[in-house]
């Protein structure tokens, strides 16, 4: 294979039709061009695997080889219940892999498995040999996990790690993410705060649940866990029932709303008990993305799509450092202000 040709300047602007000085000019982030063109010039740098003497300085001091000779094949490994984040995380990990000139495909895991079955099926699609996998959150059976872990080559968990695994993570900051809204809810007079959200499912729901406690106590107020809406779905699905009868007998003036999947019934609930949003309560979603259907919801900022790209640099790194300890990388987002909250006042 021949060795891959080091993209400058010059190449970004012959790719393009557009001067030298131009793209010098956008990749510095100086004046004198309007922000298409700018956006266009940066994308395209990307694409083509333009790195700037910093960048390369950087991934030399990681072991990272910035114009690899090889190009190297990764899988993403996903079951149904993670595909409706799977999108952004795609985009992240083929975005950061195309400018190193590498591979990204993903891998459907069968959910109706035996966890005796788990290993023939790893070895018959012959998941061993890409030279490295990204394991997706929500995979279900959670018996999938450990058995991908078994697997001899890079890992990257694209979720908060099960205590004592070996294997390196990278996933966005839902601790902090729950936090923040706590924090921005009691800034602007809510003490009634009710969460909402499955807090038995997976990982990321459990520590949804912790963030909240712990920043109801920061703020000094009591949580009694039966005012909560924390059933586990799979088992109750009378849980809307009883969530109704929770926002009538308890009235809070505010709901953190923990789980993608149940921001738009919670919406339709409060709208069929005629509560204004947010006159009467405000809310917060953590979602995934902004749906249409839903009107401009406060949430935080999820960075899912951040997340791949940072994953992306991390298995290079393991691969270039194999010896060095396991690291866990949590990337932090903002709280977006939406129309679905305001100020409590006092009635």
């Amino acid at each position: 294979m021949p060795i891959r040709k080091p993209v400058t300047l010059k190449t970004i602007a012959k790719e393009l039709g557009l001067t030298v000085q131009t793209v010098n000019k956008a990749l510095k982030g100086k004046p004198g061009m309007s922000e298409t063109t700018r956006q266009l010039i940066v994308e395209t740098a990307e694409k083509l695997g333009y790195f700037t003497k910093d960048q390369i300085r950087s991934l030399r001091a990681e072991r990272i080889i910035s114009y690899p000779i090889e190009r190297k094949r990764f899988l993403l490994v996903q079951t149904e219940q993670s595909v409706s984040y799977n999108r952004l995380l795609f985009e992240g990990l083929y975005e950061r892999f195309a400018s190193f000139g590498h591979q990204i495909e993903t891998c459907m895991l069968p959910t109706s498995i035996r966890e005796t079955e788990m290993s023939d099926w790893l070895e018959e699609h012959g998941l061993e040999f890409a030279d490295g996998l990204f394991i997706a959150p929500s995979i279900v059976p959670k018996a999938w996990e450990p058995a991908l872990f078994r697997l001899s080559i890079p890992k990257i968990l694209l979720s908060f790690p099960p205590l004592g695994t070996k294997v390196d993570s990278v996933i966005w900051d839902i601790y902090e993410a729950t936090y923040q809204a706590v924090a921005y809810l009691r800034s602007i007079g809510h003490h009634r705060i009710m969460y909402v959200g499955d807090t038995h499912y997976q990982r990321g729901f459990i520590l949804r649940w912790q963030a909240f406690l712990h920043a109801m106590n920061e703020f000094h107020i009591e949580v009694d866990p039966d005012v909560h809406s924390i059933s586990q779905r799979n088992t109750h699905p009378e849980w809307l029932d009883e969530l109704r009868n929770k926002l009538i007998h308890y009235a809070p003036t505010a709901i953190i709303c923990g789980v993608n999947e149940e921001v738009a019934t919670v919406y339709q609930l409060c709208t069929e008990l005629q509560l204004n949003i947010p006159q009467d309560i405000s809310l917060i979603g953590i979602l995934n993305e902004q749906p249409e259907q839903l009107p401009l919801f406060t949430r935080p900022l999820l960075s899912i799509r951040e997340a791949g790209y940072r994953a992306a640099d991390r298995m290079l790194w393991r691969i270039a450092n194999p010896a060095l300890p396991y690291e866990h990388i949590r990337i932090q987002g903002e709280l977006f202000i939406g129309s679905t909250t305001a100020a409590h006042q006092l009635k």
